[in-house]
């Protein structure tokens, strides 16, 4: 891995979360490498540890399960340094850990606009899009997502109208910046 472009000094943490589907798995991973820091998809790492994909686990054993799992993940990702995290917004509201990944970390919300928002998801579900039902679910996703709005001190970035490289670009300014201030 080739050195990173901007560390900051100490043990602070990006928590990367909100919708831009299907790119952020790659955002993240882009940005983990190019500042330099562990990468932790949370949902990744739920789907590895239950050995199948969260839509299938939330059908076969229910929310409840899938939460309880989250959770524990959730208790292991807290006690990392200079890492990224991937976490879905609502996993952020409801772990039970929110201050103390604020205390160790910035949270940076990916934003769109709800045009952009249909379109993605439009793309996403391709002909399930027309359900009702399936249409209802991922916008409700959305919806839980970006409660972490709400809470003071989250960063927002726009990614409506920008492609993947410029909205990394952005986001390694704004660390950069955060690393100035820091000294």
């Amino acid at each position: 891995m080739a050195a990173p472009e901007y560390a900051l000094t100490g043990d602070l943490n990006l928590i990367l979360t909100g919708y831009v589907e299907p790119n952020r798995p790659r955002i993240a991973l882009q940005l983990a490498q190019r500042l330099g820091l562990e990468l932790i998809d949370v949902e990744r790492a739920l789907e590895e540890r239950l050995e199948d994909t969260i839509e299938r686990i939330r059908a076969s054993y229910g929310e409840r399960h899938l939460r309880t799992i989250e959770t524990e993940i959730m208790d292991e990702v807290v006690l990392h340094r200079r890492a990224l995290f991937r976490v879905p917004g609502h996993t952020l509201m409801t772990c039970g850990h929110l201050s103390e990944l604020q205390r160790n970390g910035v949270i940076i919300c990916l934003v769109a606009s709800l045009d952009s928002i249909l379109r993605r998801i439009h793309l996403m579900l391709g002909a399930r899009y027309h359900e009702p039902g399936e249409r209802a679910r991922a916008i409700g996703e959305v919806q839980r997502d970006w409660r972490i709005r709400e809470i003071p001190g989250v960063v927002e970035f726009d990614a409506t109208t920008v492609n993947d490289a410029i909205l990394i670009e952005r986001i390694i300014a704004y660390w950069r910046d955060l690393a100035i201030r820091r000294g």
